[in-house]
Protein backbone atom coordinates (compact mmCIF):
# COMPACT_ATOMS: atom_id res chain seq x y z
CA UNK A 1 0.00 0.00 0.00
CA UNK A 2 1.35 3.82 -0.88
CA UNK A 3 1.21 5.98 1.99
CA UNK A 4 -0.86 9.48 1.36
CA UNK A 5 -1.10 12.91 2.61
CA UNK A 6 -3.33 15.09 1.72
CA UNK A 7 -1.42 19.03 2.63
CA UNK A 8 -4.69 21.75 2.58
CA UNK A 9 -7.26 18.85 2.61
CA UNK A 10 -10.24 21.09 4.00
CA UNK A 11 -10.88 22.68 1.06
CA UNK A 12 -13.36 21.49 -1.93
CA UNK A 13 -10.24 19.60 -4.57
CA UNK A 14 -8.78 18.47 -1.02
CA UNK A 15 -12.02 16.66 0.21
CA UNK A 16 -12.91 15.45 -3.16
CA UNK A 17 -8.90 13.65 -2.65
CA UNK A 18 -9.53 12.29 0.18
CA UNK A 19 -13.09 10.62 -0.89
CA UNK A 20 -10.75 9.11 -4.07
CA UNK A 21 -7.75 8.02 -2.31
CA UNK A 22 -10.27 6.72 1.24
CA UNK A 23 -11.47 4.22 -1.95
CA UNK A 24 -8.07 3.58 -3.69
CA UNK A 25 -7.38 -0.29 -3.24
CA UNK A 26 -3.30 0.50 -3.69
CA UNK A 27 -3.63 3.78 -1.25
CA UNK A 28 -3.54 4.33 2.63
CA UNK A 29 -4.38 7.44 3.74
CA UNK A 30 -2.38 8.34 6.65
CA UNK A 31 -3.53 11.99 7.50
CA UNK A 32 -5.31 15.15 6.34
CA UNK A 33 -3.53 19.05 7.65
CA UNK A 34 -4.70 22.22 7.48
CA UNK A 35 -2.15 25.21 8.10
CA UNK A 36 -1.24 25.85 11.52
CA UNK A 37 -3.28 28.90 11.94
CA UNK A 38 -6.63 27.26 10.23
CA UNK A 39 -9.91 27.42 11.91
CA UNK A 40 -10.69 23.72 11.13
CA UNK A 41 -7.60 22.48 12.61
CA UNK A 42 -8.95 19.67 14.85
CA UNK A 43 -12.32 18.91 13.38
CA UNK A 44 -12.88 15.62 11.34
CA UNK A 45 -13.14 16.50 7.28
CA UNK A 46 -16.43 14.70 7.67
CA UNK A 47 -17.72 17.76 10.35
CA UNK A 48 -21.17 19.23 9.90
CA UNK A 49 -19.66 22.61 9.12
CA UNK A 50 -17.18 21.51 6.19
CA UNK A 51 -17.68 18.03 4.21
CA UNK A 52 -20.58 16.28 5.64
CA UNK A 53 -20.92 13.77 2.56
CA UNK A 54 -17.76 12.35 3.68
CA UNK A 55 -19.35 11.20 7.39
CA UNK A 56 -19.01 7.44 7.29
CA UNK A 57 -15.91 7.59 4.75
CA UNK A 58 -13.52 9.70 5.84
CA UNK A 59 -13.98 10.61 9.02
CA UNK A 60 -10.09 11.66 9.30
CA UNK A 61 -8.98 15.04 11.75
CA UNK A 62 -7.52 18.02 9.85
CA UNK A 63 -4.07 18.24 11.30
CA UNK A 64 -2.83 21.80 11.84
CA UNK A 65 0.33 22.49 10.73
CA UNK A 66 4.07 23.54 9.55
CA UNK A 67 5.78 20.83 10.66
CA UNK A 68 5.66 17.78 8.70
CA UNK A 69 8.30 15.82 10.33
CA UNK A 70 6.54 13.28 12.32
CA UNK A 71 5.17 12.59 8.84
CA UNK A 72 7.87 12.11 6.32
CA UNK A 73 9.01 8.86 7.63
CA UNK A 74 5.43 7.53 6.78
CA UNK A 75 4.87 8.73 3.69
CA UNK A 76 5.08 8.12 0.02
CA UNK A 77 3.11 10.26 -1.49
CA UNK A 78 2.13 13.61 -1.28
CA UNK A 79 -1.16 16.09 -2.86
CA UNK A 80 -0.61 19.65 -2.38
CA UNK A 81 -4.20 21.03 -2.20
CA UNK A 82 -2.77 24.50 -1.26
CA UNK A 83 -1.84 28.36 -2.26
CA UNK A 84 0.65 28.77 -5.11
CA UNK A 85 3.14 30.04 -2.87
CA UNK A 86 2.72 27.51 0.14
CA UNK A 87 3.32 24.95 -2.45
CA UNK A 88 5.90 26.46 -3.58
CA UNK A 89 7.48 26.85 -0.14
CA UNK A 90 6.70 23.10 1.08
CA UNK A 91 6.88 20.76 -2.30
CA UNK A 92 11.06 20.74 -2.09
CA UNK A 93 10.95 19.55 1.74
CA UNK A 94 8.71 16.30 0.41
CA UNK A 95 10.57 15.66 -2.96
CA UNK A 96 14.02 16.05 -0.88
CA UNK A 97 12.70 13.48 1.34
CA UNK A 98 11.66 10.84 -1.64
CA UNK A 99 7.97 11.94 -2.13
CA UNK A 100 6.37 11.51 -5.36
CA UNK A 101 4.69 14.92 -5.15
CA UNK A 102 1.06 16.03 -6.40
CA UNK A 103 0.95 19.99 -6.68
CA UNK A 104 -3.13 20.98 -7.65
CA UNK A 105 -1.78 24.62 -7.43
CA UNK A 106 0.47 26.71 -10.00
CA UNK A 107 3.97 26.64 -8.55
CA UNK A 108 5.60 24.15 -10.84
CA UNK A 109 3.77 24.30 -14.06
CA UNK A 110 5.61 26.71 -16.47
CA UNK A 111 9.40 26.35 -16.60
CA UNK A 112 10.06 30.23 -16.35
CA UNK A 113 10.84 32.61 -13.82
CA UNK A 114 9.15 35.64 -14.88
CA UNK A 115 5.53 34.01 -15.84
CA UNK A 116 5.65 33.47 -10.99
CA UNK A 117 6.27 37.34 -11.09
CA UNK A 118 4.26 38.38 -13.55
CA UNK A 119 1.80 36.05 -12.61
CA UNK A 120 1.51 34.85 -9.16
CA UNK A 121 3.15 37.79 -7.19
CA UNK A 122 6.35 36.02 -6.32
CA UNK A 123 9.92 34.81 -7.38
CA UNK A 124 10.26 31.39 -8.32
CA UNK A 125 13.49 30.16 -5.63
CA UNK A 126 13.36 26.36 -6.80
CA UNK A 127 14.52 26.49 -10.13
CA UNK A 128 15.61 23.08 -10.25
CA UNK A 129 12.30 21.68 -9.20
CA UNK A 130 10.76 23.75 -12.04
CA UNK A 131 13.02 22.16 -14.46
CA UNK A 132 12.12 18.74 -13.68
CA UNK A 133 8.24 19.11 -12.83
CA UNK A 134 5.98 17.32 -15.26
CA UNK A 135 2.74 18.96 -16.70
CA UNK A 136 0.10 16.44 -14.96
CA UNK A 137 -2.02 17.14 -18.71
CA UNK A 138 -2.61 13.30 -18.09
CA UNK A 139 -3.91 12.16 -21.68
CA UNK A 140 -0.93 13.80 -23.34
CA UNK A 141 2.00 13.47 -20.76
CA UNK A 142 1.39 9.47 -20.03
CA UNK A 143 5.32 8.94 -20.10
CA UNK A 144 6.91 12.06 -18.29
CA UNK A 145 4.50 11.37 -15.66
CA UNK A 146 5.56 7.43 -15.41
CA UNK A 147 8.46 8.54 -14.15
CA UNK A 148 8.25 11.74 -12.67
CA UNK A 149 8.68 12.88 -8.91
CA UNK A 150 6.74 16.37 -9.19
CA UNK A 151 3.77 16.23 -11.16
CA UNK A 152 1.94 19.80 -11.84
CA UNK A 153 -1.66 19.11 -11.60
CA UNK A 154 -2.71 21.76 -14.49
CA UNK A 155 -5.08 24.02 -13.84
CA UNK A 156 -8.97 23.37 -14.33
CA UNK A 157 -9.63 26.08 -16.97
CA UNK A 158 -6.34 25.11 -18.78
CA UNK A 159 -7.58 21.56 -18.90
CA UNK A 160 -11.16 22.46 -20.72
CA UNK A 161 -8.99 24.23 -23.17
CA UNK A 162 -5.88 21.93 -24.01
CA UNK A 163 -7.90 19.32 -24.08
CA UNK A 164 -10.22 19.95 -27.37
CA UNK A 165 -7.37 21.96 -29.10
CA UNK A 166 -4.21 20.35 -28.89
CA UNK A 167 -5.79 17.26 -31.23
CA UNK A 168 -6.30 20.13 -33.84
CA UNK A 169 -3.16 21.71 -33.67
CA UNK A 170 -1.01 18.62 -33.30
CA UNK A 171 -2.55 17.74 -36.95
CA UNK A 172 -1.86 21.08 -38.11
CA UNK A 173 -5.20 21.42 -38.72
CA UNK A 174 -5.60 25.20 -37.36
CA UNK A 175 -4.77 28.90 -39.62
CA UNK A 176 -2.92 30.39 -36.74
CA UNK A 177 -3.22 33.75 -38.61
CA UNK A 178 -6.67 33.89 -36.12
CA UNK A 179 -5.83 32.76 -32.44
CA UNK A 180 -8.24 30.93 -30.76
CA UNK A 181 -10.32 32.67 -28.42
CA UNK A 182 -11.54 30.84 -25.45
CA UNK A 183 -14.46 31.85 -23.28
CA UNK A 184 -14.92 29.46 -20.44
CA UNK A 185 -17.22 30.13 -17.18
CA UNK A 186 -16.36 28.62 -14.12
CA UNK A 187 -18.49 27.78 -11.31
CA UNK A 188 -18.37 29.31 -7.89
CA UNK A 189 -16.05 26.90 -5.84
CA UNK A 190 -12.97 27.54 -8.21
CA UNK A 191 -12.74 30.44 -6.05
CA UNK A 192 -12.08 27.95 -3.18
CA UNK A 193 -13.52 28.26 0.40
CA UNK A 194 -12.72 31.24 1.88
CA UNK A 195 -15.46 33.81 1.74
CA UNK A 196 -15.29 36.80 -0.13
CA UNK A 197 -18.31 39.20 -1.14
CA UNK A 198 -18.09 38.34 -4.91
CA UNK A 199 -19.24 34.18 -4.18
CA UNK A 200 -21.97 35.13 -1.49
CA UNK A 201 -25.17 32.81 -3.01
CA UNK A 202 -26.80 36.68 -3.03
CA UNK A 203 -24.06 38.29 -5.23
CA UNK A 204 -22.72 36.11 -7.53
CA UNK A 205 -23.35 37.37 -11.23
CA UNK A 206 -22.63 35.95 -14.28
CA UNK A 207 -18.66 38.01 -15.25
CA UNK A 208 -16.05 38.20 -17.43
CA UNK A 209 -12.94 38.84 -15.19
CA UNK A 210 -8.76 38.75 -15.80
CA UNK A 211 -9.58 40.20 -18.95
CA UNK A 212 -6.00 39.61 -20.75
CA UNK A 213 -4.44 39.13 -17.34
CA UNK A 214 -5.69 35.90 -16.01
CA UNK A 215 -2.54 33.65 -15.23
CA UNK A 216 -4.18 30.84 -17.02
CA UNK A 217 -3.83 32.14 -20.51
CA UNK A 218 -0.05 32.04 -20.54
CA UNK A 219 -0.26 28.02 -18.73
CA UNK A 220 -2.59 27.20 -21.86
CA UNK A 221 -0.04 28.95 -24.69
CA UNK A 222 2.53 27.30 -23.09
CA UNK A 223 1.29 24.02 -22.79
CA UNK A 224 -0.90 24.54 -26.48
CA UNK A 225 2.39 26.01 -28.29
CA UNK A 226 -0.19 28.61 -29.64
CA UNK A 227 -1.15 31.78 -28.41
CA UNK A 228 -4.58 32.00 -27.33
CA UNK A 229 -7.08 34.77 -26.27
CA UNK A 230 -8.97 33.38 -22.83
CA UNK A 231 -11.78 34.97 -20.98
CA UNK A 232 -12.89 33.20 -17.96
CA UNK A 233 -15.73 33.75 -16.43
CA UNK A 234 -17.18 33.30 -13.06
CA UNK A 235 -21.51 32.01 -13.30
CA UNK A 236 -23.74 31.27 -11.36
CA UNK A 237 -23.72 27.49 -10.58
CA UNK A 238 -21.51 25.70 -7.92
CA UNK A 239 -19.66 23.43 -9.77
CA UNK A 240 -18.48 22.63 -13.97
CA UNK A 241 -16.56 24.89 -16.40
CA UNK A 242 -17.74 25.29 -19.63
CA UNK A 243 -15.81 26.81 -22.28
CA UNK A 244 -16.37 27.68 -25.67
CA UNK A 245 -13.58 28.00 -27.98
CA UNK A 246 -14.18 29.28 -31.75
CA UNK A 247 -11.38 29.09 -33.88
CA UNK A 248 -10.27 28.96 -38.10
CA UNK A 249 -9.34 25.88 -39.29
CA UNK A 250 -7.35 25.70 -42.85
CA UNK A 251 -9.20 25.71 -46.11
CA UNK A 252 -10.25 22.06 -46.70
CA UNK A 253 -10.71 20.91 -43.60
CA UNK A 254 -13.57 19.40 -42.92
CA UNK A 255 -15.80 18.05 -40.10
CA UNK A 256 -14.29 14.28 -40.43
CA UNK A 257 -11.01 15.51 -40.00
CA UNK A 258 -12.10 17.30 -37.03
CA UNK A 259 -13.48 14.12 -35.24
CA UNK A 260 -10.82 12.10 -36.69
CA UNK A 261 -7.89 13.81 -34.98
CA UNK A 262 -10.17 13.91 -31.93
CA UNK A 263 -10.51 10.46 -31.64
CA UNK A 264 -7.13 9.93 -32.91
CA UNK A 265 -5.51 11.10 -29.46
CA UNK A 266 -8.81 10.04 -27.45
CA UNK A 267 -10.33 6.83 -28.44
CA UNK A 268 -8.19 5.17 -25.74
CA UNK A 269 -8.28 7.94 -23.37
CA UNK A 270 -11.03 6.54 -21.00
CA UNK A 271 -11.34 9.78 -19.12
CA UNK A 272 -11.98 12.17 -22.67
CA UNK A 273 -15.56 11.77 -24.50
CA UNK A 274 -15.73 13.22 -28.08
CA UNK A 275 -19.54 13.66 -29.28
CA UNK A 276 -20.03 12.62 -33.05
CA UNK A 277 -23.15 14.59 -32.93
CA UNK A 278 -24.84 17.15 -31.11
CA UNK A 279 -22.92 18.96 -28.50
CA UNK A 280 -22.04 18.52 -23.88
CA UNK A 281 -23.40 20.05 -21.74
CA UNK A 282 -22.54 20.79 -18.13
CA UNK A 283 -25.13 18.46 -16.67
CA UNK A 284 -22.88 15.29 -18.37
CA UNK A 285 -19.94 15.81 -16.07
CA UNK A 286 -20.93 17.26 -12.95
CA UNK A 287 -19.48 14.68 -10.16
CA UNK A 288 -17.92 12.94 -13.03
CA UNK A 289 -13.92 12.78 -13.97
CA UNK A 290 -15.07 13.29 -17.23
CA UNK A 291 -13.60 15.62 -19.78
CA UNK A 292 -16.05 16.01 -22.36
CA UNK A 293 -15.81 17.72 -26.13
CA UNK A 294 -17.86 18.50 -29.68
CA UNK A 295 -17.86 20.88 -31.99
CA UNK A 296 -19.77 21.97 -35.28
CA UNK A 297 -17.83 23.42 -38.44
CA UNK A 298 -19.52 25.85 -41.01
CA UNK A 299 -16.97 26.85 -43.72
CA UNK A 300 -13.72 27.54 -42.05
CA UNK A 301 -15.06 28.56 -38.61
CA UNK A 302 -15.13 26.06 -35.89
CA UNK A 303 -16.78 26.27 -32.64
CA UNK A 304 -15.57 23.34 -29.79
CA UNK A 305 -17.29 22.86 -26.72
CA UNK A 306 -15.64 21.29 -24.08
CA UNK A 307 -16.83 21.01 -20.48
CA UNK A 308 -15.52 19.17 -17.12
CA UNK A 309 -15.69 18.96 -13.57
CA UNK A 310 -13.53 21.61 -12.35
CA UNK A 311 -12.82 19.82 -8.67
CA UNK A 312 -12.70 16.62 -10.66
CA UNK A 313 -11.16 16.34 -14.00
CA UNK A 314 -9.86 20.10 -13.74
CA UNK A 315 -8.31 18.97 -10.34
CA UNK A 316 -8.73 16.06 -7.94
CA UNK A 317 -9.44 13.54 -10.49
CA UNK A 318 -6.56 14.53 -13.11
CA UNK A 319 -4.09 13.84 -9.46
CA UNK A 320 -5.38 10.71 -8.95
CA UNK A 321 -5.54 9.97 -12.61
CA UNK A 322 -1.86 11.10 -12.66
CA UNK A 323 -1.10 8.86 -9.17
CA UNK A 324 -2.45 5.58 -11.44
CA UNK A 325 -0.17 6.45 -13.94
CA UNK A 326 2.94 7.04 -11.96
CA UNK A 327 2.62 4.00 -10.50
CA UNK A 328 1.24 1.51 -13.32
CA UNK A 329 -2.17 1.23 -11.86
CA UNK A 330 -5.54 1.05 -14.60
CA UNK A 331 -5.69 5.29 -14.72
CA UNK A 332 -9.64 4.87 -13.94
CA UNK A 333 -9.15 3.19 -10.50
CA UNK A 334 -10.87 4.67 -7.65
CA UNK A 335 -12.25 7.42 -10.31
CA UNK A 336 -15.73 5.14 -11.82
Amino acid sequence: MLKAVIVGASGYAGAKLAYYLTKHPHVELVALTVSENSQDGGKLISDYNLHPQLKGVVDLPLIATSDYSFLINDIDLVFLATEHAVSHAIAPYFLEHDCTVFDLSGAFRVNSSSFYQDFYGFTHQHQQWLDQAIYGLAEWNFKAIKQAKLIAVPGCYPTASLLPLKPLIEEDLIDKSQLPVINAVSGVSGAGRKPSHNNLFCEVSLHAYGLFTHRHQPEIATHLGQEVIFTPHLGCFKQGIHATITCLVKANVSSNDILSALNKYYSDKPLVRVYQKDWPALKAVIGLPYCDIGFVLKGRHLILISVEDNLLKGAAAQAVQCMNIRFGFDETTALL
